[in-house]
């Protein structure tokens, strides 16, 4: 749009010695030098010369300076719980066994422990995060409420969110029928067993009825959207699997799905489907722009070729893979077969906080296989990856991870002094700079559609400090007798979760 037809009214600019509006289609950043990104209401109406907008709009507030790096909003494209498993009691054991270790875990207020990882989030320069709820127990009314909350939560602190409640309807605890497992332990822990399975199980016809109920909760709130989130092929029945694929064909909402994350899970669909749990799939018709695979650790190549050429999206959880031993996956792989990879940080980043500039260094970092001629991520994929492909696996598609006109005006504004304090060589291209030393401090503000809802650190619309003491507070009290009992119950069904896995990936290829 160009500047002259801008809606009336004096707007917003956004300044900046460096705008990134976006990324060209070959990757390349679409960088403009002392410009302003204007904003009328909600959306960026157009990006230009500073000088030239000021002298159009005079009365326009002004955020930024001459110095200041704006970009846009950062996406956490994989984001689960506010208050982190270790700061709830659980070590970071590998995947498989963490589920168990998981079950002593305190119960947190669902809008405190949403607040929690928001604030953090946003800290960071992370605007939109897609929220997957995999843990919410109870009848179909017990789960909306704690959606309610959860979304509630966001609404508050003004962060635009994609709400998922896991689809999930079999192996509650390992990669087994709930049943089978439980014939295992000892007749003394089976009655616990049963009983938290119970409170975990319900039927799939009503977990599906229960998304209509959840997708009119963000009610004409453009900042809030719902997806579609099948847990994971250990988790689903096929028929579960058909259902996702048909409530994200019917409603045109995109499909966020772990996959792949461990050894373990490789070879549980060897067992079940005789071969590849991406080729199972795409047989069954989830595979194609809708669906994004978070994780994704232990593809094959093969399974590489059907994501390039169904346009299926990867979400890359580089400090999860670290923390729960998972393994490192073939980012490098994904990006020359032209898959569009986000970047989530899952439950917590490599320092049990959600720090996104911290996750994009690491990834840029770890993916840097050895020798002068191999392959490695840049700077500029990096944040693409936590930008544009972040927003496209998100039912906000491409009006956000971009600040050309039409987008939502979600954006950060860096303090370029405190990013290049003392000095910094101008031969670095200013993305790499950015990637590589802006810290959480030097974020100077953040909007969403338009609004500022961080500054100078402080959150405008909710008081982190009073949040973070109610926190403080409540976990302080003695453990509830249900606490106490789920905490006895995960120390007396972990080893023989433990056991279960023994051996599983001994056994000879076709066994």
């Amino acid at each position: 749009m160009p500047v002259d037809d801008a809606p009336t009214g004096d707007g917003l600019i956004l300044h900046g010695r460096w705008v990134l509006e976006g990324f060209r289609s070959d990757g390349s950043p679409l960088l403009h030098e002392d410009a302003g990104v204007l904003v009328a209401g909600d959306e960026v109406v157009a990006v230009a010369p500073f000088a030239e907008l000021s002298a159009r709009r005079p009365r326009a507030r002004v955020i930024g300076d001459a110095d200041a790096f704006v970009i846009p909003g950062l996406v956490n494209a994989h984001h689960h719980v506010g208050l982190t498993p270790l700061q709830l009691g659980s070590p970071d054991h590998p995947l498989e066994l963490w589920f168990a270790s998981r079950i002593a875990l305190r119960d947190v207020d669902l809008r405190l422990d949403t607040l929690f990882s928001a604030f953090e989030m946003i800290a960071a320069g992370v605007t939109t995060v897609q929220h997957l709820h995999s843990r919410a127990p109870g009848t179909p009314d017990r789960i909306l409420a704690a959606a309610s909350q959860v979304v509630g939560a966001y609404r508050e602190v003004g962060m635009r969110a994609s709400y998922s409640m896991a689809l999930r309807d079999q192996n509650r605890l390992v990669y087994e029928d709930d049943a089978a497992f439980t014939a295992r332990v000892p007749e003394a822990l089976r009655p616990a067993l049963r009983d938290y399975f119970a409170r975990f199980t319900l039927p799939l016809a009503e977990q599906v009825q229960l998304l209509d109920a959840i997708r009119a909760l963000p009610a004409g709130d453009t900042r809030l959207a719902v997806q579609v989130a099948p847990a994971n092929l250990h988790w689903l029945s096929d028929a579960a699997l058909e259902a996702a694929a048909d409530l994200s064909a019917r409603h045109g909402l995109p499909m966020h799905m772990h996959l792949l994350e461990t050894p373990y899970q490789k070879e549980y669909a060897r067992r079940r489907t005789g071969g590849s749990a991406v080729e199972y799939l795409h047989r069954l018709g989830l595979t194609g722009p809708r669906l994004t695979l978070g994780h994704g650790v232990w593809m094959t190549e093969a399974d590489i070729d059907v994501c390039a050429q169904t346009g299926t999206r990867i979400c890359h959880n580089c400090s999860s893979n670290l923390r729960l031993k998972s393994g490192v996956a073939p980012v490098n792989r994904f990006l020359a077969a032209g898959i569009p990879v986000a970047l989530g940080m899952d439950e917590a980043g490599i320092n049990d906080d959600r720090d996104m500039l911290q996750e994009m260094r690491l990834a840029l970092r770890l993916h840097r296989e050895p020798g002068i001629g191999a392959p490695h991520p840049t700077p500029a994929q990096i944040l693409r990856m936590a930008t544009e492909h972040g927003a496209g696996t998100t039912p906000f598609g491409n009006a956000i991870g971009r600040l050309s006109p039409g987008c939502f005006a979600d954006a950060v504004v860096f303090d370029g002094r405190r990013v290049i304090w003392p000095w910094q060589s101008p031969d670095i291209p200013p993305v790499d700079v950015l990637v590589q030393r802006a810290k959480t401090e030097s974020v100077k503000t953040v909007l969403v559609a338009g609004e500022v809802v961080y500054a100078d650190g402080v959150f405008t619309r909710v008081d982190r400090d009073a949040v973070l003491a109610e926190i403080a507070a409540r976990l302080a009290r003695p453990l509830t007798p249900e606490e106490e009992a789920r905490r006895v119950f995960a120390r007396d069904v972990f080893p023989h979760v433990r056991a279960f896995y023994d051996g599983w990936l001994d056994e000879p290829p076709g066994a």
